[in-house]
């Protein structure tokens, strides 16, 4: 068996250890090892690769990034932040034709700014917001749709997780990366709050129940209340994207300055008790170390696909089969929505990225143009069945046995088409996510 045939090989049975429920991280390492083993048939330099990926696979002062995201988006988390948000939001659009879903959207978005998980935004939302959408007669289907849809926007707008990941996987700079997501993400949030106002005036019959109530008593918010609720988060998030767009400070100290920030907002709303920051520091441990273990098992899988020649020979057949640059890129975003049905979001891209990004360089694709195109068709595996774990998030969170996974579903169809629309637009537009960024 030749090298590449043997790499396809070991990509197939990957696939099947994951679907048989094996854990991604130690399906990626077992692969990759074995498959230096078998290519160089040579179990002690197999070993000896899997050493020096465990240790230059992470050493670089970069990968703290991670740890102190992870931290600032829990800090953040637990101070009402997301609370607060809605509540300046909803009280800003609440007399505005499906004003409620838009607050939703719009206060997704600046959450997602400084968390940059999409689970957390699926929890927080679920608890403040859907209970508010129903008391205003809007159907449990629309309220749990629009809060699983606008969750997405955690991991696009930055800063994001799945950006960092990425960025690792395909030697590209994480501030490009952070800077590229906001045009994208701001035109996917525009276009969920247009498909919603266009909903709430052409089809209102499909978001409101039928005996919805003409109005809802609304408390007036002051302008001091409002700031008050405002000026932390819209602090922050000036603090981290001014900070990284200026160039003042580098990704990871960005993520040093938000994590400090976050921490300082927890403390003067009072909500970080000792037990809580034990709490949310053996969380950031666990976490980031999931996360770190699983770049080293895709760094040692990666290699190994290179020295088995995969991506070569995969953009071998890409130009024999005459697809062309934007005829690959549609492919490979199929099977990544494929994917997105039986993995989560990390998995797809430790999976795809090492094979991809190769062939989209040498096809004349920008790596952040690829990035974003990739990780908006990650997101929207999310929202699609049967896995769509920010969907299954939404559920257990609301914990109503009256409300059905399908019911969630459903409701978050109509954002996967709008992030659709937005994918082949940006897709067709590159200066869409690059033109920050030079």
């Amino acid at each position: 068996m030749d090298d590449v045939t043997l790499g396809f090989t070991l990509i197939g049975v990957m696939v099947a250890l994951i679907i048989m429920g094996l854990p991604i991280g130690i399906t990626l390492i077992s692969t990759g090892a074995v498959g230096v083993w078998l290519i160089r048939e040579n179990p002690d330099l197999a070993f000896r690769f899997t050493a020096m990926a465990t240790y230059s696979g992470i050493q670089d002062y970069l990968f703290a990034t991670i740890p102190l995201f992870v931290l600032m988006g829990l800090l953040v988390s637990i101070s009402n932040v997301g609370r607060d948000t809605f509540e300046v939001a909803q009280a800003l659009l609440h007399r505005v034709r499906g004003g409620l879903g838009m607050a939703t959207v719009g206060a997704n978005a600046v959450f997602a700014a400084v968390t940059g998980v999409s689970i957390a935004s699926a929890a927080v939302f679920t608890k403040v917001a859907v209970p508010e959408m129903v008391r205003h007669g809007y159907t449990m289907r629309f309220a749990t749709g629009t809060v699983a849809g606008s969750s997405i926007l955690g991991m696009l707008i930055p800063p994001s997780l799945l950006m960092i990941v990425y960025g690792v996987l395909a030697e590209v700079s994480i501030g490009a990366m952070f800077i590229a997501g906001i045009i994208p993400g701001l035109i996917i949030a525009v276009g969920f709050v247009a498909m919603i106002w266009a909903y709430a005036t052409f089809l209102p019959h499909r978001i409101m129940t039928a005996d919805a109530p003409a109005s809802v008593t609304e408390r007036v918010m002051p302008a001091s209340e409002m700031a008050a609720k405002a000026v932390p988060i819209m602090a922050l998030v000036a603090l981290i994207l001014g900070g990284l767009y200026t160039g003042f400070f580098t990704p990871t100290e960005a993520g040093a300055v938000g994590a400090a920030g976050a921490l300082v907002i927890a403390l003067v709303r009072r909500q970080l008790s000792p037990g809580q920051f034990w709490r949310v520091l053996k969380e950031t441990g666990l976490v980031s170390a999931a996360i770190l273990f699983l770049l080293i098992a895709a760094g040692l899988y990666s290699r190994m696909l290179a020295m088995a020649g995969v991506p070569q020979a995969i953009g071998e057949l890409v130009e024999h089969l005459g697809l062309g640059p934007y005829g690959f890129l549609a492919a490979f975003v199929v099977i990544i929505l494929l994917m997105g049905m039986i993995l989560d979001s990390t998995s797809i891209l430790l999976i795809m990225v090492p094979i991809g990004a190769p062939i989209a360089q040498a096809m004349g694709f920008d790596l952040v143009h690829f990035g974003i195109v990739v990780i908006i068709a990650v997101e929207m595996g999310l929202l699609t069945p049967p896995f769509g774990i920010s969907v299954f998030t939404v559920k257990a969170t609301l914990a109503d046995p009256r409300v059905g996974i399908e019911t969630v579903f459903a409701g978050a169809l109509p954002f996967v088409a709008v992030m659709g629309v937005s994918l082949v637009l940006i897709a067709l537009v590159p200066g869409l996510a690059t033109m920050l960024v030079r």
